[in-house]
């Protein structure tokens, strides 16, 4: 993936991310959930913390500080990854989208607005947004590249 193209999928995760946090504040309750599937409903709430509210109540600084200094040293490992590593080079893109995504709110709110809720009967998973699954799917994405190179020696394919 060349940098246009990564930065334009950047751009893409930011936008979803952020139209699909538009859309849950203008239609969804706050703290009531609304089923969707038997293990899935939408749940609006917000997060002061950063994944799983860790480091709720540090403020808002420090954790704008966490967030820039997270995208500049992903940003940094993407610079300096080879072309034929696209599956980390996608993987960067994602996280950095992802982080971005959640930047923006905090800066706008204060705080990071989540709606996913996974659940059964006595349990449920955090609740999350697009932009955290973005950072998953991105570190996902990386691990199975580091796994791949492994595989071949440790050196990145050719592949462009």
């Amino acid at each position: 993936m060349n940098r246009l193209t990564g930065l334009i999928l950047v751009l893409l995760l930011i936008a979803l991310d952020q139209l699909s946090k538009f859309w849950v504040e203008a239609n969804l309750p706050l703290h009531q959930p609304v089923d969707l599937l038997p293990v899935l409903a939408l749940f609006r709430t917000y997060n002061t913390g950063i994944a799983f509210s860790l480091l709720a109540g540090t403020g808002d600084l420090f954790l704008i500080a966490i967030s820039l200094a997270i995208c500049g040293f992903v940003a940094w490992l993407w610079a300096r990854s080879e072309p034929g590593q696209s599956w980390a080079r996608l993987g960067y893109a994602f996280v950095i989208g992802g982080a971005l995504g959640n930047l923006i709110d905090r800066l706008r709110f204060g705080h990071v607005i989540d709606f996913i809720l996974f659940h059964t009967g006595n349990w449920s998973f955090a609740v999350f947004n697009l932009a955290d699954s973005f950072i998953t799917i991105g570190a996902a994405l990386i691990l199975i590249n580091e796994v791949l190179d492994a595989r071949r020696g440790g050196a990145p394919s050719k592949d462009a």
